[in-house]
């Protein structure tokens, strides 16, 4: 029989989109060349450090906004597809991948060009990578099938509720983390801050919601990995903080999709030297082969 202890689980998140798309308008002043900066309107209220975004012109045409970002024609591409930085006052700075968004230095970012003209995009959210949640010290999981009432339904459709609806919640205890370190676990390549679910629950237009996988099971001995997945909503978030103590968070969250109870073996990437994923034109990690 099989024993595991909680060192052998984790959590993974994926940062969900949302169902709206922004709209605003870009002004030749809102880019600051020499910082490798610009601003829109909602910055602070819908985006967040990490994110990956697709700014794109709403007239599908070409978007001047990131230097050398063009076709063999050296014309302006309509769409740039990225991760963001935004800074305490609603700046954004723009990186090709996500550690460096997070550690955000200007350094890094990707050089800008002034637009010719006032001209209208959009900024969308999509994430095709789940990233490991650092300094979780605990979580829970409750599923529980909630008893519908079937009386009012025909036959055809009585059969798929008769068992009820699977519904679930949880919490998450995790270390105040917001900001990079030397020395971190979670401050390597792929590793999500717990200050990524504050922020969340502060999200007005877009909303608080996550795809997160729970292991109870993580595999770490090579066998196959035991989790549950569904998609979730942060509902609460609380910060304890004492004297000489370590500062703690707790995150309470529901279920908002179907929960599923998965084993088998997770996928792979191909690394580089430095730990970090080789990453495709999408932005997404290199697979490799899956054990039988």
């Amino acid at each position: 029989m099989g024993v595991y202890l909680g060192t052998a689980g984790q959590v993974e998140i994926r940062r969900e989109s949302g169902d709206q798309t922004l709209i605003t308008q870009l002004d030749p002043n809102d880019v600051n060349t020499s910082r490798n900066r610009f601003s829109v309107d909602f910055a602070l209220s819908s985006l967040i450090t990490g994110d990956r975004v697709t700014i794109a012109t709403v007239d599908g045409s070409p978007l001047k906004l990131v230097a050398n970002h063009v076709d063999a024609s050296l014309n302006y591409y309509p769409d740039w597809n990225g991760y963001i930085h935004v800074d305490a006052v609603g700046g954004l700075r723009l990186y090709t991948t996500f550690e460096a968004s997070v550690s955000g230095f200007s350094a890094n970012a990707l050089a800008l060009v002034q637009p010719d003209s006032a001209v209208e995009i959009t900024i969308k959210t999509e994430d095709l990578n789940f990233n490991t949640l650092g300094q979780v010290t605990d979580f829970e999981l409750t599923t529980s099938r909630d008893q519908v009432n079937t009386d009012v339904l025909g036959t055809e459709f009585h059969s798929y509720f008769e068992a009820g609806l699977i519904s679930g919640q949880g919490a998450l205890s995790c270390h105040w983390e917001h900001t990079k370190r030397s020395g971190l676990k979670n401050s390597e390549p792929d590793y999500e801050f717990s200050s990524y679910l504050a922020r969340l629950l502060l999200r007005l237009k877009q909303g608080a919601s996550f795809q997160g996988k729970f292991y109870i099971y993580n595999g770490q001995d090579g066998g196959a990995s035991v989790w549950y997945e569904s998609e979730c909503l942060v509902t609460s978030f609380a910060v304890n903080v004492e004297a000489a103590q370590v500062i703690n968070t707790r995150v309470q969250f529901v279920a908002t999709g179907p929960i599923t109870l998965n084993q088998g073996f997770t996928a792979d990437y191909l690394l580089q030297e430095s730990g970090s994923k080789v990453l495709q034109e999408d932005g997404s990690g290199i697979l490799l082969d899956i054990p039988d």
